[in-house]
């Protein structure tokens, strides 16, 4: 039951967002076993004054290009799914729409399923 927030410059056409999320659901369909129709995904756009990353940090070369993707997941998720959720992203998100591997900036946040209401106001996973 993965949310993931997406964050990249504005001015980007449809088709290129879209991408984006197509395979961002994909790679955690593939990688973390996400079943079908589990997409619960926001993309924001940000001016260039409002969108700031380090251009080089750990000897990282970032373009204009950059994306953020901040994916919850249950902590239930082990390092090697999530390694391979790492690499199937940068392998999608190169193919459509085209983002560079070193342009994929991903941060996994883990929480309790007790931590989750999808609606109802109600625990969903407890």
């Amino acid at each position: 039951m993965p949310f993931v927030r997406i964050s990249m410059r504005s001015g980007k056409p449809e088709a290129y967002r879209q991408g984006v999320i197509d395979g961002v659901y994909q790679a955690m369909r593939d990688a973390l076993g996400v079943p079908q129709d589990d997409q619960f995904i926001v993309l924001t756009e940000h001016d260039a004054v409002n969108f700031r990353y380090g251009a080089s940090y750990l000897g990282i070369s970032r373009s204009d290009d950059l994306v953020y993707l901040q994916v919850t997941v249950f902590n239930t998720r082990t390092a090697e799914q999530k390694k391979a959720l790492y690499a199937r992203l940068v392998q999608l998100l190169g193919d459509r729409p085209g983002i560079r591997r070193e342009d994929v900036f991903v941060n996994v946040l883990e929480a309790a399923k007790e931590n989750w209401s999808l609606g109802n106001g109600v625990a969903s996973f407890v």
